[in-house]
């Protein structure tokens, strides 16, 4: 159960935002009444249940002229692709390109004790249903765009499904969720400058309808990115040895 904390600051303070998974609510509770009320200087928490995982940050792609396969569908209203079972290999594949996702298909399926053929055709099938992505690693700051901003949208349920296909067509919107609460769609986008995010907010905003409250705030500091921990100097540090421009392998899983 995917979930986002918002932690408050006292008299209008910094806000920390977290994204979190747990198995289900008895998760969820322990960890909110436990380790998170005990953090020094925390005055208030609010939590969030992401109800649809939209866009990641797989699919946000600055320089590509077109969009990618999840953000065409989002924009066009179409449905996400059926989730296929899961089973021990799946897990041992995944758990190899974690440790090296550029590892070739030969070594792979090697230490899976199958046939290339095989552990191809499972690595497309995962792949291809949106479960599994590899990509390479990098900040916004270092691809040119320094500005990140979160989003938050109260949107009418009956306006609900053209405001996330509109928001999705949009190139700078990195992150894209549908989740409880008042501010019922919250995301992430990526600029190269603060005139850039005005005219993101005033040019996208203004043309949702069933809108009734919105609210973006500038990112501060990223102290952790796609379960990579951050660096004292508040860049994430990759968890592979780093390629061009900064780059590294990742995997992600949701």
């Amino acid at each position: 159960m995917p979930v986002q904390i918002a932690e408050p600051g006292q008299d209008g303070g910094e806000e920390a935002v977290a994204e979190m998974i747990v198995p289900g609510p008895d998760q969820l509770l322990s960890l909110v009444d436990g380790p998170i009320a005990r953090i020094p200087g925390v005055t208030g928490i609010h939590t969030a249940v992401v109800l649809r995982l939209l866009l990641t940050a797989n699919d946000w792609d600055p320089y590509g002229g077109e969009p990618t396969p999840a953000r065409r569908r989002v924009a066009e209203g179409g449905p996400p692709p059926p989730v296929p079972p899961v089973d021990d290999l799946d897990r041992r594949l995944v758990a190899l390109l974690e440790r090296d996702a550029r590892a070739p298909m030969t070594r792979l399926a090697q230490e899976l004790c199958v046939g290339e053929t095989t552990a191809r055709r499972r690595l497309a099938r995962l792949m291809d249903s949106h479960v599994l992505h590899l990509r390479l690693y990098a900040e916004p700051a270092v691809l040119g765009f320094p500005v990140e901003a979160r989003f938050r949208l109260t949107v009418a349920h009956r306006c609900l499904d053209a405001a996330v296909r509109r928001l999705a067509g949009e190139p700078e919107a990195r992150h894209l969720v549908v989740t409880t609460g008042p501010s019922n769609v919250q995301g992430y986008s990526s600029h190269r400058s603060a005139q850039e995010l005005h005219a993101f907010t005033a040019r996208v905003f203004a043309r949702l309808d069933g809108v009734t409250g919105a609210e973006a705030a500038l990112l501060l500091r990223t102290y952790k990115r796609a379960g990579v921990a951050a660096e004292p100097g508040g860049v994430s540090r990759p968890p592979y040895p780093a390629g061009p421009a900064g780059a590294a392998g990742e995997t992600a899983i949701r």
